[in-house]
């Protein structure tokens, strides 16, 4: 039995088999009845203008909330990448697309896909919540991830809630706070170490790892590379904007050393630089080097890597142009940074730096003729007048 409409906007709705009252109201055109749970008609009343009140505001009432479910957002963010182009965006096996960092959200939040099509939808809106998402990187963190890996899950999960509110699915998020970012690794060979690592890997591999020391290029980058974007005789290399991260050509030169093995290949068709099992011959490589350790875990039959990682190679090449003293911004054309803040992280300092900083200084000061101490203040010497002269 319906009561009557105030305003004809919404009213209060008594359903049978039911105790409590419905508010039913309307929000963008469509009709929504939500129970107030209360048998008093007044008290049901201040809820239907509670909730007509939320409405006109622009707030999504809690039943609604209820009806968007992990995989509506997830959703949202899966077009949000593919209308942005974002390179970071995976196609799986089965035809579904996921982001890395993706999967540990999809695993806490229930949510299961066959085929590419969600299976399970995974939890309601309402229940991430602040006290979910810290119980998430808690957990995550006693499986032993870093905190950086952790606030790459927990940025996506952001996203996906900037991209309800921009859709006006929803107005308030959960506050999503991130971990302290783990200390910049510090990773990088000297030229030496370079060449002992280097003796200990398969011929195959080879032109990949001289490549990535010596240019700093992004492993994905190097992956794609083809033949016809090579120019030996002019010792170049042209990355295409969809092969880069930033989406932006840039030339690469090459060092005398790859040049040298490039020319020895006989079949340049395809991809130019072979990964096959690169993984593991780069574990086995620095263990032989003593750059890594491999150590036996109980339960698992691939033993625990630590160590140097491929990555730490775009490093070692930054500080290699930086110590030859090549120009700022030529460098990062080079490694394909487009930002400072970015490139300051792979610019490692090391103590033989701070040395010969030091080297440079006193060098200077010794070249400096005519200057003498006095006190804190350093003056100019200067010539005894004429007629004090002996």
């Amino acid at each position: 039995m319906a009561q009557r409409r105030e305003r004809g906007e919404g009213g209060l709705i008594k359903k049978k088999g039911c105790r409590f009252f419905y508010a039913k109201f309307y929000r963008e055109g469509r009709p929504i009845e939500v129970s107030t749970k209360t048998e008093v008609k007044e008290e049901a009343k201040k809820a239907l203008r509670r909730l007509m009140g939320d409405t006109e505001r622009g707030i999504t009432p809690e039943v609604e909330l209820r009806k968007i479910r992990y995989a509506d957002l997830r959703g949202a963010l899966i077009q949000n990448y593919v209308e942005r182009g974002n390179k970071s965006l995976q196609t799986m096996a089965d035809g579904s697309e996921t982001i890395w960092g993706l999967k540990p959200l999809d695993e806490f939040f229930d949510y299961k896909a066959k085929n590419g099509e969600p299976e399970n939808p995974g939890v309601p809106l309402t229940k991430i919540t602040v006290d979910s998402i810290r119980e998430f990187a808690q957990e995550r963190l006693e499986k032993g991830v870093s905190n950086d890996t952790v606030n790459g899950s927990l940025r996506l999960l952001r996203r996906m809630f900037t991209l309800a509110r921009e859709d006006n699915k929803i107005q308030i998020a959960p506050k999503i706070r991130l971990l302290k970012n783990n200390p910049a690794r510090k990773g990088f060979l000297a030229k030496e170490q370079f060449d002992a690592l280097l003796s200990h890997l398969p011929i195959n591999l080879k032109p990949l790892v001289t490549f990535l020391y010596y240019c700093g290029v992004r492993l994905g980058e190097a992956e794609q590379i083809d033949w016809r974007q090579v120019e030996l005789p002019a010792a170049l290399i042209r990355l295409e904007e969809d092969q880069t991260k930033n989406s932006e050509a840039r030339t690469i030169p090459l060092p005398n050393v790859l040049v040298k093995m490039l020319k020895q290949v006989d079949k340049r068709q395809g991809r130019v630089f072979d990964t096959t099992n690169l993984r593991k011959e780069w574990h086995k490589a620095c263990v032989l080097a003593k750059l890594g350790t491999l150590t036996e875990v109980e339960g698992k039959q691939d033993p625990r890597y630590t160590g140097l990682i491929i990555h730490d190679l775009r490093r070692s090449a930054i500080k290699n142009l930086m110590k030859a003293g090549v120009n700022e911004k030529v460098a990062m054309k080079i490694s394909g940074h487009k930002t400072r803040d970015v490139f300051d992280r792979y610019h490692i300092v090391d103590t033989e730096d701070v040395v010969e900083a030091m080297r440079r200084v006193q060098s200077s000061e010794s070249g400096q003729k005519g200057l003498v101490s006095n006190g804190e203040k350093s003056v100019k010497k200067l010539p005894a007048p004429r007629g004090n002269r002996r």
